[in-house]
């Protein structure tokens, strides 16, 4: 759909911003939103924005691509001004979008890939979007229990929790000592953590929005699993979403793209006013690690991302 068409609807039609809406939770909550106003879709890969974007107006609704990827900074400045300028009454923004390589990569910068696309990204992209915002607007990101060095489910796959020095610090792929053994899972963990901490803190900066984090629950269908070997694609493609339905009344963490996608959008449409909270996997308040429930670290994590982004050249 044009721009202009967008700029036609009525002007008590809402609109609903989500990163990552190509494959996996990202899509399906794509498109269950598009059931509740105008989807402004935010993605890496002009092709799949473009064939979710269809999908949507085949079924009568509305929608609108923004290419923008969210590891590097310029281009979160750029989408962010594209998206200001659609001049839509947004109510809604999903930071679904996150990445789990199994080995260290950097963006154009210098920095841990991870890092920079499940935390720095999104959070450049919240700070220049809110102003913007509609009062009492809906924002959502989405964490990980793995953040938790105490969740059981989580150290039995082998995380050990965010490791967070300091934002500099993690941009540089450098975690707190004794975390784990398994490639990639510091960095994830660390980056969810800071995800978190982003969510407790602006819920009491900023009142007039409201600020939730939603735990998607394990997916091991979803894209998370893109950057591991041919098998692990294969299973997780064909093998594993016909055992985890099965698997899910036995194993609570378990879940699926079309749960996820559910949960998510009734948090994103939630009219109840809460902020600060922290949902699980089926849609109810739970708790994060001690980190992100002590003020001192979330208001740190906050402020020291600030600082670091602000070092960042126009």
């Amino acid at each position: 759909m044009s721009k202009a068409a967008l700029r036609s609807n009525p002007t008590d039609h809402k609109a609903y911003i989500i990163t990552g809406p190509t494959s996996g939770i990202g899509r399906r909550t794509a498109l269950e939103l598009a059931k509740h106003g105008t989807v402004v879709l935010v993605g890496r890969d002009p092709g799949k924005l473009a064939e979710v974007q269809k999908t949507i107006e085949r079924q009568g609704q509305r929608a609108v691509s923004v290419v923008c990827d969210l590891s590097e900074p310029k281009s979160v400045r750029r989408a962010a001004a594209e998206i200001i300028g659609l001049d839509l009454p947004i109510v809604g923004l999903l930071n679904n979008a996150g990445i789990m390589p199994t080995r260290a990569t950097k963006n154009a910068l210098g920095w841990d890939m991870t890092f920079a696309t499940n935390h720095l990204g999104p959070f450049a992209l919240t700070e220049a979007l809110v102003p913007y915002l509609r009062d009492g607007a809906n924002v959502v990101f989405v964490a990980s229990a793995v953040e938790n060095p105490e969740h059981k489910p989580a150290k039995m796959a082998g995380f050990r929790g965010g490791r967070y020095i300091s934002a500099e610090a993690s941009a540089r792929c450098e975690w707190k000592p004794g975390g784990s053994k398994m490639a990639g899972a510091d960095a994830y963990a660390t980056s969810k953590q800071c995800t978190l901490a982003t969510v407790m803190s602006f819920a009491h900066e900023t009142p007039r929005l409201h600020f939730n984090a939603a735990e998607p629950g394990v997916n091991p269908a979803t894209g998370l699993s893109r950057d591991h070997g041919a098998l692990v694609r294969f299973l997780s493609k064909y093998i594993i979403p016909l055992l985890v339905p099965l698997l899910m009344p036995f194993i609570k963490v378990l879940s699926t793209p079309k749960r996820a996608a559910r949960v998510l959008t009734t948090v994103l449409t939630d009219a109840s006013g809460r902020t600060g909270i922290y949902y699980d996997e089926g849609g109810h308040p739970t708790l994060g690690s001690e980190f992100v429930r002590d003020p001192k670290f979330t208001d740190r994590v906050v402020a020291e991302t600030r600082a670091f982004l602000s070092t960042i050249p126009k």
